[in-house]
Formats: structure tokens, C-alpha cells, sequence
């Protein structure tokens, strides 16, 4: 008895996350829920908030390479 119990709680334990992995793997789901959130972080019609994303990223790019040649600059003196 207390066999058939463990196999039962093991098959219990496996097909859970297998069967949750599977569902959400679902390729109509995955890519509905995709496509909404990327149209809610870039809205197709919205020009200026994807240049304002465009200047951002931009500024980053300049504050790191800063960064870099200061830290080249640095190692030079050494």
C-alpha cells in the first residue's frame, strides 16, 4: 500500500510542473501575450515617445563611453 501511495504523490509531483510548463509554452498564448505587451511598451503610433527612447539610449551610450575614456585615461598615467 504505502508503494502505490509514494508512485502516486511521484506522479503527483512530476506532472504538475510538466503540465504548467506545457501550458504556458502554448505558442498562440505566448505570442498574444508577447504582442500585447509589446504594444503596450511601444505603441506603434506614438513617433515621439520612441524618439524620446531613441535619446535616452543614446545618452547612456555617451555617459558610458565617458566613463571609459576616463578610465583608460586614468590607466595611461599609471
Amino acid at each position: 500500500m504505502g508503494v502505490k501511495i509514494e508512485v502516486f504523490r511521484m506522479m503527483l509531483y512530476l506532472s504538475f510542473p510538466v503540465a504548467m510548463f506545457w501550458i504556458s509554452n502554448q505558442a498562440e498564448y505566448f505570442e498574444e501575450y508577447v504582442v500585447k505587451r509589446k504594444r503596450e511598451i511601444y505603441p506603434p503610433d506614438e513617433k515621439m515617445h520612441r524618439k524620446e527612447l531613441e535619446e535616452f539610449k543614446e545618452r547612456m551610450r555617451d555617459r558610458k563611453e565617458q566613463r571609459l575614456l576616463k578610465q583608460l585615461a586614468v590607466q595611461s598615467e599609471e
